[in-house]
């Protein structure tokens, strides 16, 4: 029968145990997988799903502590208001975000991820589905190592990873007809609709932009989808997380033609603990207090059950 491989890929501020790391054994996703499949057991008791957790948070890592050393270090540092919100959430999200950027630090993300996946999908048989769920930066970086044609160049640190993950799905890399289908796309607290702008600028010798995911998405897709059957395409959005844009009406800005291949459907969640009760109020949500709230949405989906029962029946139904 069949199996489902679950890839999960987590966003920034998503750090495991030195143990864990040591030990290769991620734990970020857990929860999540846990409801996915007691909900798919419950209706398909014969249903196989294998999680495959994908991290890079130790990459960058002995990068972001030297630059915090320096900024603490500055004489004005003890003056500067929410220190806290500086060190655990800005400074993890743009500096995740402008280090995956750089061509290193991108390389070695691609080669973690690329032994990882291997590992992960090394018993798959033709007839297996995978089902990609990604969190906040994270679905940035997969489709940048899937489509974006900066990897494209032989010569560059990453492009035997980037290639050897392409040519493991099927629709891309070399032999598009080989290599596990993909099924369905799970995105949770994902900037992937800003991509829309990334046509502008970064433009290589063939005036195409070099991080633009667009042309290679839509090129899995017509490989992908045949007859009237498109892929399924949920984008959790949880409506105090300042990360999460909708994606429904920006879909046609990444893919042309895009209402032949894919079913995106934006899905708002609920769910972030006591603050999320103030937060939520009419005179709250739209002034920046309801900010305080954001870290506890932007991480809210992985122990979200609602959010866990879509999951599973896209899982069940493809």
């Amino acid at each position: 029968m069949a199996k489902d491989y679950v890839l999960f890929l987590h966003g920034v501020n998503v750090r495991e145990s030195e143990e864990n790391e040591k030990t290769k054994n991620y734990t970020y996703a857990n929860s999540l997988f846990k409801l996915i499949t007691e909900i798919v057991q419950q209706k398909s008791p014969t249903r196989n799903c294998i999680k495959v957790p994908l991290y890079w948070g130790n990459v960058n890592r002995a990068a972001l502590n030297e630059l915090l050393v320096s900024l603490q270090g500055s004489s004005k540092w003890n003056q500067l208001w929410f220190q806290d919100f500086r060190k655990s959430q800005l400074l993890q999200f743009v500096g995740d975000a402008g280090l995956y950027i750089s061509r290193l630090i991108g390389s070695m993300a691609a080669d973690q991820l690329k032994e990882q996946a291997f590992k992960g999908l090394e018993e798959y048989e033709p007839e297996d589905r995978l089902h990609l769920v990604t969190h906040s930066w994270g679905t940035v970086i997969l489709f940048d190592i899937l489509f974006a044609s900066r990897w494209d160049n032989q010569g560059i640190p990453g492009y035997s990873s980037v290639k050897a993950i392409r040519d493991r799905l099927y629709g891309i890399g070399e032999n598009p007809t080989q290599g596990i289908r993909l099924a369905s796309i799970q995105t949770m607290g994902s900037p992937i609709a800003l991509f829309s702008l990334i046509t502008i600028s970064g433009r290589n010798a063939n005036d195409e932009s070099t991080f633009d995911i667009s042309p290679g998405l839509e090129n899995l897709l017509k490989n992908l989808v045949q007859g009237d059957k498109k892929l399924p395409w949920l984008n959790f959005i949880h409506p105090g997380d300042p990360i999460a844009w909708s994606l429904e009406k920006v879909i046609n800005k990444l893919i042309t033609g895009s209402e032949r291949y894919v079913q995106v459907e934006d899905i708002l969640t609920r769910g972030s603990g006591f603050w999320e009760l103030i937060a939520q109020t009419p005179p709250i949500r739209q002034t920046f207090l309801a900010l305080a709230n954001g870290g506890s949405a932007h991480g809210s989906y992985w122990h979200n059950r609602e959010l866990a029962q879509r999951i599973a029946t896209n899982i069940l139904t493809v």
